[in-house]
């Protein structure tokens, strides 16, 4: 398994992961992207404070995904399950 050895906001992060090198660039460039944009609306807020907004509004943006997919795939079920009442 790949290890790296990433700054990410300014802190040196260790760690051991089979994702590849460009998914982990992708994922820190996130995290610099979105805590960038919530820094400069943050006014005064502290670095924690702001971290904790950031992983906020990256653990909504996940529970909307997952529930689009599950919304997906249980249509998918019912039209799978129409397909096959009509193969009968």
């Amino acid at each position: 398994m790949p290890s790296y050895n990433i700054s990410v906001l300014g802190l040196d992060v260790f760690f051991k992961t089979s994702a590849g090198s460009e998914r982990i660039k992708r994922a820190s460039g996130l995290i610099e992207d979105r805590f960038k944009r919530l820094d400069q609306r943050g006014r005064n807020l502290s670095k924690e404070k702001l971290l904790v907004f950031l992983a906020l509004g990256l653990a909504d943006d996940y529970l909307q995904t997952k529930e689009s997919l599950d919304n997906v795939q249980e249509r998918l079920n019912s039209l799978l399950d129409r397909l096959e009442e009509n193969e009968e």
